[in-house]
């Protein structure tokens, strides 16, 4: 069972550190510290700090996030370029990294490595963490002797990847965040308020405006057993949609209809040809074979409508098809991208090319959120204005036609 020690070692230039590392036992921890060139001055279990219960929850609470991983692979490749081998810079992070689970498998990927296996080999062990593509890169850098080089490579890799995802999500964000607002609103005016006025209203009686039935008519469902019925239609509705996108055709289907929206539609494609055009503009230039580097940025697209234009541009080129005919013949792929790689195949340096379609999709997406916020913002303000202002005209036009008749 692994226990935590707390220890006081001194470094090279003789200073005190103190810290926390697991390990099985003592003597392998009071080792791992001597590999990470300290020198033990004091290593004890830490005191317990009572019962305690971990909950785990698989996917969840022990996810390993793509922002770590890019910070791991961009501190990796500089302690290996800086003259660490690749046993001792595992060490060394996976006692420094905040994810203890990151931190356990970096310590598995360590003990893979010293009992012989390639880094490559031991990455592909923890996929959750190393995707295809990370593994993909590392042996190809392995394979051609130049494993700082193409860490390098994919640290920058992850690092544009993280960026463009925290834009995108910057860009959900906001309209998620308004129509929550709104949800709210309304979930509170029908429930409390439309009730009050609804007494009021069978005291006068009279018949009602068609909107005020309306509106009395919804409040009454959501504060009566009807809305358990809603719920689990909602509830069920969800399990199938997502069962739905689970399958393949669904998936289809699902990644296409994201690209036709007038709003997000755009910003949904330019992300997937940055992506497409960043992850084989790495592959290519760290050595993996045209083919295999197409299998790999299929599986890695995150998109089923760019993996099957993959696939395609792959079958292509196995049948001896230069990369731009296929892809010509795809309305995935927007000219400048085919033109890009066509020249880039001409010249000899696609790796290159693409890198520079994925730097100008990622700058088109940057203009997108821009837009999209500026749009967005004003847009959003006046459908609450909307929503909140036909509640009160609904509970209200009763009153004008009550004030009618008491002129009259």
């Amino acid at each position: 069972m692994t226990t935590t020690f707390d220890y006081k070692v001194r470094d090279q230039s003789g200073n005190l550190i103190e810290g926390k590392l697991e390990g099985d036992s003592l003597p392998l921890v009071v080792g791992r510290l001597r590999e990470m060139g300290y020198l033990p001055v004091s290593v004890i279990p830490a005191p317990s700090a009572g019962l305690r219960t971990e909950i785990v929850i698989p996917g969840l609470t022990d996810r390993i996030k793509p922002k770590e991983v890019a910070v791991f692979t961009r501190q990796f490749a500089t302690m290996v370029d800086s003259g660490l081998s690749i046993s001792r810079s595992l060490a060394v992070l996976s006692s420094q990294v905040e994810n203890k689970y990151l931190g356990l498998t970096l310590r598995e990927i360590r003990d893979d490595v010293e009992a012989g296996s390639s880094l490559s080999q031991a990455l592909a062990k923890h996929p959750k963490a190393f995707d295809a593509l990370y593994v993909s890169m590392v042996e190809a850098g392995e394979i051609g002797g130049s494993i700082d080089t193409v860490l390098k490579s994919t640290a920058a890799q992850l690092e544009k990847q993280v960026e463009l995802n925290r834009k995108i999500r910057g860009a959900m964000m906001y309209p998620i965040i308004v129509v929550t607002v709104i949800g709210i609103i309304m979930i509170v005016m029908l429930t409390l308020i439309v009730p009050i006025f609804k007494k009021l209203f069978a005291t006068l009686g009279g018949q009602l405006p068609l909107p005020t039935r309306i509106l009395i008519t919804i409040s009454n469902t959501l504060i009566s057993w009807h809305v358990l019925v809603v719920i689990v239609v909602v509830v069920a509705g969800i399990i199938i949609f997502r069962r739905w996108i689970s399958t393949e055709s669904g998936r289809l289907k699902w990644d296409s209809f994201k690209m036709r929206p007038p709003i997000f539609g755009p910003l949904t494609h330019k992300a997937a040809m940055a992506r497409f055009a960043s992850t084989l503009s790495a592959l290519l230039s760290a050595g993996v074979p045209a083919l295999e580097a197409l299998d790999i940025v299929a599986r890695a697209s995150g998109n089923a409508v760019v993996a099957k234009a993959t696939i395609e541009i792959k079958t292509g080129v196995r049948e001896g098809k230069p990369f731009a005919e296929p892809m010509r013949n795809n309305e995935v792929f927007p000219a400048l991208i085919v033109q890009m790689v066509e020249v880039g195949e001409q010249t000899g340096a696609l790796d290159e090319m693409l890198q520079r379609v994925s730097d100008f999709y990622v700058g088109e997406v940057d203009q997108t959120v821009d837009n999209l916020t500026s749009i967005l913002e004003p847009f959003l303000v006046v459908i609450m204005g909307v929503v909140v202002g036909a509640i009160i005209i609904s509970l209200y036009l009763p009153m004008f036609d009550y004030i009618k008749l008491i002129q009259s």
